[in-house]
C-alpha cells in the first residue's frame, strides 16, 4: 500500500469527539461551514475550488493564488489578513473537533516512515521513540515531555479496548516502566521509532509488542 493510501485510510478511521480550540488560521484539514464560506468566496472570484466544506490541497492552492493577487505571503493559510481581504470582515473564532488534531497527528507521523533510529534523536534526520512522538505532536500544536516515562504521566489512562487513533501507547522494553512509546493508528496498529527499523508501523498483537505493552494515554 502506498504512503498516500495509508494516510487516506488511517485518517478515515479517526473518531470525532468535539471540543473548541482557538487557532490563528484556517488550514488544510479544517472542515465545516466556515470553510464552505471561504471556498464559496474563492469560487465567486473565479478560483477552481469546490465549496464542499473540506479544506484540502485544492483549497490551499486557491488560497495561495488569492494571496498572491492581493500582495500577501502565499502560505495557503487563511489567517486574519487573508480572511479580511477575502471576506471583507474580521475572522471568526475557529471551531475544531478533536478529530482535527488526530488527523494532523496521524498524517504527520506517516510522513516519517523510514527515518532512521538515532539515540537522542529529535528531528527528521533521526528519531528515538519519544523524540518522534514529541516532534509529531508538536507539529499539531501539542506539547509533550521529552522522555517516554515522562510522557506516560500526561493525559488520561486508556484501556486497550478503548484505544483510539492518536493515543500514545507505551511499552516496557529495555528497562522497567515506560521505556518505549508509539502513536496508535487504529485496527491494532501503531507507529513508532524502533531501534531495529527506524520509524515503522507495527502491530500491538505481535508476540513481542503484546508481551511488553503496559498501557496508553490520551492527551488530545
Amino acid at each position: 500500500m502506498s504512503k498516500f493510501l495509508r494516510v487516506f485510510f488511517l485518517s478515515a478511521i479517526c473518531v470525532c469527539w468535539f471540543s473548541v480550540a482557538h487557532a490563528a488560521a484556517f488550514r488544510v484539514g479544517d472542515q465545516g461551514a466556515q470553510v464552505t464560506a471561504i471556498q464559496s468566496e474563492l469560487a465567486n472570484l473565479g478560483y477552481d475550488v469546490a465549496a464542499d466544506g473540506s479544506f484540502g490541497p485544492a483549497t490551499q492552492e486557491a488560497v495561495k493564488a488569492f494571496q498572491r493577487s492581493v500582495g500577501l505571503t502565499p502560505d495557503g493559510l487563511v489567517g486574519e489578513n487573508t480572511y479580511r481581504a477575502l471576506m471583507g470582515k474580521s475572522m471568526p473564532e475557529i471551531s475544531r473537533g478533536s478529530n482535527y488534531y488526530v488527523r494532523r497527528i496521524v498524517q504527520s507521523s506517516l510522513r516519517y516512515i523510514g527515518v532512521p533510529y538515532v539515540f537522542g534523536g529529535t528531528t527528521p534526520s533521526g528519531f528515538d521513540c519519544s523524540g518522534f512522538t514529541r516532534y509529531v505532536f508538536a507539529n499539531a500544536g501539542i506539547s509533550l515531555p521529552r522522555t517516554a516515562d515522562a510522557q506516560y504521566t500526561r493525559g488520561t489512562p486508556v484501556s486497550y479496548s478503548d484505544l483510539l487513533p492518536g493515543d500514545l501507547v507505551f511499552f516496557s522494553t529495555y528497562t522497567y516502566g515506560a521505556s518505549h512509546v508509539g502513536i496508535y493508528l487504529g485496527n491494532g496498529r501503531f507507529i513508532n521509532a524502533s531501534t531495529s527499523r527506524g520509524v515503522a508501523i507495527d502491530s500491538l498483537r505481535s508476540s513481542y509488542w503484546s508481551s511488553c505493552y503496559i498501557g496508553a494515554r490520551r492527551v488530545l
